[in-house]
């Protein structure tokens, strides 16, 4: 019996000792498994980067990556990474780690500038960037990366606008030339000199509206127009818009009316909205054809949570085909160039209008359909109590001249709403 206790006190000593090796192995592989888990999520490490170049490469602006001997990241910052620089812990420019090698191997600093795909957004366009690789310390190499995307863009747009800008000028001031040499060739010529004459006088215009535009343009894209600021009628602004056209309207016998909701205002740059506002009645009318219609309608909306004042401007023109609609807000773009020319359009209204919006904090939109004309859309914030005059339903009233191709008629400038933009 005792012998029997015995070995059963000892069995199970045995045993307990197994359970506590067994635990403790199974904590120490836990923690062994951990730190390897740790260390292959985390694959860049600080160690051995000499001191303050840590915090250095955590202010500086340009993507930042140290290389060890091994090419393997030992950091990385974190535009490194949304620039898709840094996967898996290597570096996944093949060019940049040539140049880190051969830095590496010569201690020689290098730079170049290299075009990379946008990863991940589906975008055919390149990353335009600049890279610039040095040594740091004895086994290390730093990896500079400047984005120039943004730059190379706005260097382009600078670069058309100058190109556009000559051509445009060109046009006139070659037309005037040749106008002038035969005024002088034919000076015993009345009736030629009064015809070249008329021709120069054309030019002339020409010339002065585009001058005149490429000033506005540039102040509207220099000046904060809620620096000078103020409550701007928008009943004021839809009267000078339609003055501003009354010839050329009534020449091409173009009725022209307004209506909608009375007594808004919207506050900034009086200036600037009365050009942005006449820019869409003059391109209405211009590419309208005789005996149509064109309408001013105003309303107020509710967008992005605040209240809004929207100017429609409605033609039955030519309209704008789907390939030309996303493009008629750029600078001297044209939908077409032969029938700008001849109405003597210089292709900078739509982009001043565009300016005008943005800057006063509102938007400018287009719905066209090709051989039903056009609504340009106008959204700029309200100021002010108002008071709606507008009945609801029914068409709105609009307001003309007593007489002639301004006479009172009701309009409805709207398209159907599935028609909107």
């Amino acid at each position: 019996m005792d012998v029997n206790a015995a070995v059963a006190a000892v069995a199970g000593t045995a045993g307990l000792c197994t359970g506590v090796i067994a635990m403790l192995a199974f904590r120490w592989s836990e923690r062994e498994l951990k730190k390897a888990t740790r260390a292959s999520v985390r694959p860049e490490s600080n160690a051995g980067l000499p001191g303050g170049v840590d915090t250095v490469l955590s202010v500086l602006s340009s993507s930042a990556v140290v290389l060890d001997e091994s090419d393997g990241v030992v950091k990385a910052s974190s535009a490194a990474y949304a620039l898709g620089l840094v996967r898996g812990g290597r570096l996944a420019v093949d060019a940049m780690l040539q140049m880190a090698r051969d830095t590496r191997r010569d201690g020689e600093i290098r730079q170049v500038e290299l075009e990379l795909p946008r990863r991940g957004t589906g975008r055919g366009d390149a990353l335009a960037v600049s890279a610039r690789v040095a040594p740091l310390g004895s086994r290390l190499v730093l990896l500079l990366v400047e984005d120039l995307t943004e730059s190379r863009r706005i260097e382009a747009v600078r670069r058309d606008f100058v190109a556009n800008v000559s051509h445009e000028l060109k046009t006139p001031t070659g037309a005037l030339s040749l106008l002038s040499e035969a005024v002088l060739e034919a000076s015993d010529d009345r009736e030629a000199v009064e015809r070249f004459a008329g021709r120069m006088q054309i030019e002339a215009t020409r010339l002065t509206n585009l001058v005149q535009e490429l000033i506005d343009l540039s102040r509207v894209q220099n000046d904060d127009p809620l620096e000078d600021a103020e409550a701007v009628r928008v009943d004021e602004l839809v009267a000078e818009a339609i003055d501003r056209c009354r010839q050329p309207a009534g020449s091409k016998e173009i009725t022209m009316a307004s209506g909608g909701t009375h007594d808004l205002s919207v506050w900034g740059n009086r200036g600037q909205l009365a050009a942005a506002l006449g820019n869409l009645v003059e391109n209405a009318v211009n590419y309208s054809p005789a005996r149509t219609r064109v309408g001013i309608a105003v309303r107020r909306v509710t967008g992005q949570g605040r209240p809004l004042i929207e100017l429609a401007v409605t033609d039955q023109g030519i309209g704008i085909s789907e390939k030309d609609r996303d493009r008629v807000f750029e600078r001297f773009y044209r939908v077409d160039p032969a029938r700008s020319r001849a109405t003597g359009g210089t292709g900078l209204g739509l982009a001043i209008v565009k300016h005008v919006a943005a800057s006063h904090g509102g938007e400018v939109t287009v719905w066209s359909s090709e051989g039903q004309g056009s609504t340009f859309t106008l959204r700029l914030p309200e100021t002010g109590t108002v008071r709606d005059r507008t009945s609801a339903g029914g068409p709105l009233l609009v307001n003309g001249d007593d007489e002639g191709p301004f006479a009172t008629a009701t309009f409805e400038p709207f398209p159907a709403p599935e028609a909107l933009p």
